[in-house]
């Protein structure tokens, strides 16, 4: 059973206060049970400096929905709020607002419709929108930008370094750095964008995957002080672990200890019917050793043993190790592909942080209000063009061109239906002097994206397996021209808004502007 203080750290006052005193003021003006509908979307992708990310990848859905079917105001949480004084001793809650939300899931009446975990996504295409209540769909901000930003963007580095590994194995090593408790949210979502598994024992046993893991170099140490050797450290693993034994071959000296002892282990496992996994490297020139180790264990009859690479892995440092290996090996008589293919990453820090950018910027913007069973578009107009929001209630779509492959995701109002047009005139979401037409014999498909996950607070979507969404991002990716793959300055992929929603847009900035409303 959960402490008071996890409960309210983790439940429903996981929020922000100013969500609390808003909800308030929609109560006391008697417009909290209007219904209104918010977008959360993203507005750049995350920027590393030379090597951009050209798409992300969706993650945190499921999660997010576990803390809504939990989050409700018990009466703890009401004592608490009680209890707030303002500056001046006077409550900050009355008894009125504290009795409404009392016993209320935030989760009543709400529908949410959301672009499913694994499918790659872009700038301001609303990934989730949220519609109900204006005080439920207020007071699940916090919580739905938290899961959902950060997944997302550990999601999204995960899926570029394994995309820069070609494929090969990536395990999640981070937990020692994590912030707190993003351990595990960042453990599920290494796996989302590609990780084959996670050093952290929780997240595996939640999340159905074998732990992966290997020994520090304090095993080694520790058995040198009390007078062995590193071999007799090495030997020491390989009889626990006969059918799983890596070993990691730098502490002292790779190249004239580490990897010999290896060897002489390695050896003695195959005479014994076992076959060793392979070795790690954790320092130094690892592109250079990954070579050197590669022609030591070819030579002692072990061409096939893994060599896992860490210490501070990322996307660009595993490009440059491979793109080394690829100049470098053909003098050594290496095959190239080969040895790239015998390569695993143990990929940390830069991975759970997302070193280079360490936060995506979602956001949940209020687009629509209903008055009398219809609804009103609603806008935030900023200096900012970037910041203006896409007003109304929209459709989102993904188009694709005849070779199967994405090229614009459009958003659309909810009454236009882009399936059975013969062209379509498309705006750039923020800048006025960009638009083109397409004409629908280029598109070989037309599909929306948006699935219902939540609908009058009831949950009427199956979640696939991990397994299913890492298959969702493989196939996505696999869906993005060459250009938007790219590692570094990727090509821009294309986002739109109809003619329709465009014009609505120039309507309310008119109207906004001119004081014809607000």
């Amino acid at each position: 059973m959960k402490s008071q203080q996890q409960q309210f750290a983790e439940g429903v006052l996981f929020t922000d206060f100013y969500q609390l005193t808003m909800a308030q003021v929609y109560h006391r003006m008697g417009i909290h049970e209007s219904k209104a509908q918010f977008d959360y979307f993203f507005r750049s992708y995350p920027d590393y400096g030379i090597h951009q990310a050209g798409y992300c990848v969706n993650a945190g859905l499921e999660t997010f929905m576990d803390w809504v079917s939990e989050a409700y105001f018990k009466e703890s949480e009401i004592d608490y709020l009680r209890n707030l004084k303002d500056a001046n001793g006077r409550a900050m809650f009355t008894p009125e607002f504290l009795k409404y939300l009392q016993g209320q899931s935030v989760a009543t009446g709400l529908t949410l419709r959301a672009v499913p975990e694994g499918r790659v996504i872009h700038p301001y295409v609303p990934n989730a929108i949220v519609e109900g209540p204006l005080i439920f769909a207020q007071l699940i901000e916090t919580s739905l930008l938290n899961h959902l930003n950060y997944q997302t963007l550990i999601a999204t580095k995960a899926a570029r370094i394994y995309e820069s590994g070609m494929g090969q194995a990536m395990l999640e090593f981070g937990l020692r750095r994590a912030q707190d408790r993003s351990g595990f949210a960042g453990a599920r979502a290494a796996i989302i964008g590609g990780a084959a598994g996670t050093s952290n024992v929780g997240a595996s046993a939640v999340l159905g995957y074998q732990p992966s893991g290997t020994h520090a170099h304090s095993m080694i140490q520790a058995i040198v002080a009390m007078g062995g050797t590193e071999l007799d450290a090495f030997e020491a693993y390989a009889e626990s672990y006969p059918d799983a034994c890596i070993l990691l071959v730098d502490t002292y000296d790779t190249l004239n200890s580490g990897i010999p002892n290896a060897i002489k282990v390695f050896e003695k496992l195959k005479a014994q019917g076992h076959k060793p996994v392979g070795i790690r490297m954790d320092s130094g020139d690892l592109a250079f050793l990954t070579i050197q180790a590669a022609l030591m264990l070819n030579k002692a009859g072990f061409p096939d043993t893994k060599i896992v690479l860490s210490n501070q892995m990322d996307e660009l440092v595993i490009w440059q190790i491979i793109t080394q290996i690829k100049e470098e090996s053909a003098r050594y008589g290496l095959d190239a592909d080969n040895l790239i293919s015998r390569l695993a990453y143990g990929v940390g820090t830069r991975l759970i942080t997302s070193e280079g950018d360490p936060a995506l910027d979602g956001v949940f913007k209020l687009v629509a209000m209903q008055q009398d069973n219809a609804w009103v578009p609603a806008i935030k107009i900023s200096e900012n063009p970037e910041k203006t929001l896409n007003p109304g209630y929209k459709k989102i779509w993904r188009l694709y061109d005849q070779s199967q492959k994405a090229i614009a995701d459009v958003l659309s109002l909810e009454g236009e239906d882009l399936c059975h047009l013969e062209a379509i005139h498309l705006h750039h979401p923020t800048d006025q002097t960009k638009q083109r037409v397409l004409n629908c014999a280029q598109i070989s498909k037309v599909e929306k994206l948006h699935e219902t996950i939540l609908e009058d607070g009831k949950l009427v979507y199956e979640f696939p397996t991990l397994e299913q969404i890492r298959q969702t991002r493989a196939d996505d990716i696999q869906r993005l021209h060459s250009g938007v793959r790219r590692l570094m300055n990727p090509h821009n992929y294309h986002v739109s808004l109809t003619d329709k929603l465009w014009n609505l847009k120039e309507e309310l900035i008119f109207q906004y502007t001119n004081g014809t409303k607000g």
